[in-house]
């Protein structure tokens, strides 16, 4: 299947995309992974990213454009993919289709302002091995210690809570014309986040059309 998944910062994109790759096999591409990924490198891709997300805005769609490119084009994506973060505007969901995707669907994950917020101040990340842990609802067994490997847990700078309240903001005013567009292809699919990832997972099973 080739999807994309939609969804404010902190509605979970990367968790339910994670486990849609372990059921089905085809690679989850977050854009958010690799642009940190390159910002932490200092490659100029990385340099240009940083300075969109340090200030809480969305990075420009041709860097995106020619990142997301680049990675449909690996060997691992022929059979499909998760796209976890893209398109968030309606110019890349266009160019998108200019690729030559056949999208099977658009799965837009729906949250409140307010329970994205308290889940992202609530994050916390090991900047090690990737793992991410919550405060409240996913607590690490030593406190501020990453499980799997020991090292120190991190709030992110862009979970800093008025960061937070810049991306949510920008988001809210992009997302609506991307919904729209792929509404009108009839692909468009909702689901309604719940407090438990397994409870929104079986959602956007319910949504596929897929046995649990």
């Amino acid at each position: 299947m080739k999807l994309v998944l939609l969804g404010a910062p902190g509605s979970g994109k990367g968790t339910q995309a994670e486990m849609l790759r372990a059921k089905l096999g085809i690679p989850s591409i977050s854009t958010g992974d690799i642009l940190r990924q390159a910002i932490q490198a200092g490659t100029p891709v990385g340099r240009r990213a940083e300075k969109y997300i340090s200030a809480g805005q969305l990075v420009a769609d041709d860097v995106m454009i020619d990142i997301i490119r680049e990675r449909l084009g690996q060997p691992d994506c022929a059979n499909g993919f998760i796209l976890d973060g893209f398109p968030r505007t309606l110019n890349q969901a266009q160019a998108l289709d200019t690729l030559g995707v056949g999208l099977d669907a658009a799965l837009s994950l729906e949250i409140s302002d307010d329970m994205a917020e308290n889940r992202l101040s609530g994050r916390r990340v090991c900047l090690s091995c990737g793992a991410v842990y919550n405060v409240e609802t996913c607590k690490p067994k030593t406190e501020d210690i990453c499980d799997a490997c020991g090292h120190a847990l991190v709030r992110r700078s862009d979970d800093e809570p008025e960061t937070v309240r810049a991306r949510l903001k920008v988001f809210n005013e992009t997302i609506e014309p991307v919904k729209d567009y792929y509404e009108k292809k009839g692909k468009l699919k909702l689901v309604v986040c719940e407090d438990k990832k397994h409870a929104t997972y079986g959602r956007v099973l319910e949504q596929l059309g897929l046995k649990s």
